[in-house]
């Protein structure tokens, strides 16, 4: 199974989902799903009783609901129990919501733009800008957001091209980078922050986001040029790409006096501009 992971949102609700490449469908967290149906301060508890309660249901969901590698809300990637879009419907039968018909419209939305994205990529690009704005984020925030994006896929697809494997090597290679210039590792960074399961990028200023892209953009234009035929080679590339950006960065704070590496998170300064606009 190839799978991406993603973050769907449901009024306003975060649902873990996973896209399987290989048969070409979304697998939801079912815990996620009862979580929004049933507001239920425990869930699991909740989906346990449901099963109980239920037996064809139970046996249905032994059949038909894999366990799923999905991350967890303190940043590790769990088996959780998951299910396509036509299982979800046989469960949300046995869920007494009235969120449960605009939560079947909102499952065919989910399935009919992923199709669409496959056919046409700047769809993705036009859903995360949606997502974005719906999360309260400034347009110019979000377009520095976007372009990381794009920025940070050609530097991946770089890494692929010099045999650098995902996982492992792809997480040890950004921790090079962002340690360079921003002088943190990727978990002090976060751990500054505040921050846990969520992403990094997510939670950066817009200074934070542009020198972020330089030290990426930077690697990649070295990594093409110089075309590394080793992981050693890979890592010494991503330190230089990230040293050129860790420069521009304290010459800018020699500059301004101040410290372009912030403690605010996504809901920091969310929080700030919501309360600048009610000023």
């Amino acid at each position: 199974m190839t799978q991406k992971d993603a973050i769907k949102l449901f009024e306003e609700r975060k649902i873990r989902t996973v896209w399987d490449e290989d048969q070409e469908k979304w697998y939801f967290s079912v815990v996620d799903i009862v979580s929004v149906l049933t507001d239920s301060a425990n869930p699991t508890d909740y989906l346990k009783k449901v099963r109980k309660r239920d037996s064809e249901l139970g046996l249905f969901m032994g059949t038909n609901c894999p366990q799923v590698m999905m991350m967890t809300e303190t940043g590790k990637r769990r088996k959780t129990l998951a299910a396509d879009t036509e299982s979800l419907f046989r469960i949300i039968q046995s869920i007494p919501s009235p969120k449960a018909e605009p939560f079947k419209l909102w499952m065919a939305q989910v399935a009919k733009e992923r199709l669409d994205q496959l056919e046409d990529p700047e769809l993705s690009i036009e859903q995360a800008l949606l997502d974005y704005k719906r999360l309260g984020y400034s347009d110019n925030w979000i377009n520095q957001r976007l372009k990381s994006i794009e920025v940070r896929k050609e530097l991946t697809d770089e890494w692929k091209c010099r045999g650098v494997k995902e996982g492992v090597q792809f997480a040890a290679l950004t921790d090079i980078i962002t340690q360079a210039w921003a002088g943190l590792t990727t978990r002090e960074y976060k751990q500054l922050k505040g921050l846990k399961k969520e992403n990094l990028r997510d939670n950066m200023t817009n200074m934070e986001l542009i020198l972020n892209m330089l030290a990426e953009a930077t690697t990649t234009e070295i990594s093409k040029e110089r075309e590394p035929k080793t992981f050693e080679e890979n890592r010494h590339i991503a330190n230089q790409g990230g040293q050129i950006a860790g420069n521009t960065r304290k010459e800018i704070e020699i500059q301004t006096g101040k410290s372009i590496i912030s403690p605010l998170n996504a809901k920091d300064y969310l929080q700030l501009g919501n309360s600048e606009k009610d000023d």
